[in-house]
């Protein structure tokens, strides 16, 4: 639903949000954040201020469902809100959107910000449990290419969603370093495998979706009534060790390969904010199968996807040494998925799997059709056999210690003030 928060001639007292580029007000992000004055609770982004959403509770300033979701956001987590479901989100974007737009709101509302540079952010949710799809078809067929160069995609990959259930305890907030992992390896030439940090370091350029709502266990979730549980999106990595995956995922798939670490951003960037970002979902090429029925919705075939430009940057130690700036790596639209967001949530509660508020679903890596678009090392090198020359005349084929990588994303569309999700990064750190 497009409404008056999503006007952009709308703007804000804040200083510093009209013409931010993350979180102006056509935003608002929800998230978790803390700071000297107590421990963590809900907030708003806005600008570079964070609108302290349990002191809002207590302001007097909303009515209705809009302070019943500020006080279910005044907690540690933002599972409470995210059960309240789209209307009580909805409710509360509309009352701050107001109460941020208008002038004389400013003497009440100011001191309810927080600078965003003196906070500590969270995760936004408890995840109670973590799934990672497959539905980059691009990164799909390239990495298939790699070991079947005649047959890149499986049979199953365009009839099924396909996905594997993560590990909740290691997805943690932008910023988070990641300490080198180390798994069993076994070289083509080896006899046997063996213990050892990972070489062949990998990222995956996702978006995270988060659930809202829940369903009993048993139940399902029809296609039609799927977008309403999904309460937003952030940006994912989904980091990879791609030699220890290459000896241990058949046949029951990734393990240690992917669940030593997963970087999510730290804003939950919601369906309301993203609503007139809305396109069309990308025509399957002819001769693919249909979906089958319970997959299959006119309406999120028609806006099922998000005009999101997606982008990753990487800046070596070398580099922040010589003071020289990220360098891009790939840009892409997130439309480059062969499933929608809604076909994920449905194909997972089928079998009536219970999704619960803060359940967290990984897109898998999204890659463009070139090289200049793809989501990952893995494909960028060819496997490591065409190696990346960075700006300081260092070679890249998989991360290296030191590495920063950075994930970003920006939503726009003609006659719309664009929103952005805020950093996903992590450096690297030696193997301990």
């Amino acid at each position: 639903m497009i409404d008056e928060t999503h006007d952009p001639a709308r703007t804000s007292w804040v200083d510093g949000a009209n013409g931010h580029r993350d979180f102006p007000i056509q935003n608002l992000p929800l998230g978790i954040f803390s700071d000297d004055e107590r421990g963590p609770r809900g907030g708003i982004a806005i600008g570079d201020r964070i609108l302290d959403l349990a002191a809002l509770a207590g302001s007097g300033r909303l009515t209705g469902e809009a302070q019943a979701a500020a006080e279910a956001a005044a907690g540690a987590t933002l599972n409470p809100l995210l059960a309240l479901g789209a209307s009580a989100r909805r409710a509360l974007r509309r009352q701050v959107s107001a109460l941020l737009s208008d002038p004389a709101e400013r003497a009440q509302l100011a001191p309810l910000l927080r600078c965003a540079s003196a906070c500590t952010l969270h995760l936004p949710a408890r995840i109670g449990d973590y799934t990672d799809f497959y539905v980059g078809i691009h990164h799909a067929t390239n990495i298939g290419k790699l070991f079947r160069p005649n047959d890149p995609l499986l049979p199953n990959y365009k009839h099924v969603p396909i996905g594997y259930h993560g590990r909740a305890s290691s997805v943690r907030v932008s910023g988070t370093p990641l300490v080198r992992p180390s798994g069993q390896v076994k070289a083509p030439t080896a006899d046997a495998p063996s213990l050892a940090p990972t070489r062949r370091l990998d990222y995956e350029l996702e978006m995270g979706v988060w659930i809202g709502g829940a369903n009993p266990l048993g139940t399902s979730v029809p296609i039609a009534q799927a977008h309403e549980r999904i309460a937003g999106l952030s940006l994912l990595n989904d980091w990879s060790a791609r030699d220890v995956q290459a000896w241990e995922y058949q046949p029951l798939g990734p393990f240690l390969a992917k669940n030593f670490l997963t970087t999510v951003s730290p804003w939950i960037v919601t369906a309301e904010a993203l609503a007139p970002f809305r396109i069309g979902q990308p025509p399957r090429p002819a001769g693919d199968p249909a979906p089958l029925p319970y997959l299959h919705d006119e309406d999120d075939q028609r806006s099922g996807a998000f005009a999101i430009t997606l982008e990753v940057a990487i800046q070596t130690a070398q580099m922040r040494g010589q003071g020289i700036a990220p360098l891009r790596l790939s840009q892409g639209p997130a439309a480059n998925m062969y499933w929608t967001a809604a076909q994920m949530v449905t194909h997972h509660a089928v079998n009536g799997c219970d999704l619960n508020p803060g359940d967290l679903l990984g897109t898998g890596t999204i890659s463009g059709p070139t090289r200049d678009g793809f989501g990952s090392l893995m494909e960028i090198s060819r496997g490591g056999a065409d190696p990346l020359t960075l700006p300081t005349g260092e070679i890249r084929t998989f991360l290296e210690d030191g590495d920063l990588l950075i994930l970003s994303g920006r939503a726009d569309a003609p006659g719309r003030v664009a929103i952005g999700f805020g950093a996903c990064s992590g450096i690297v750190e030696p193997a301990r």
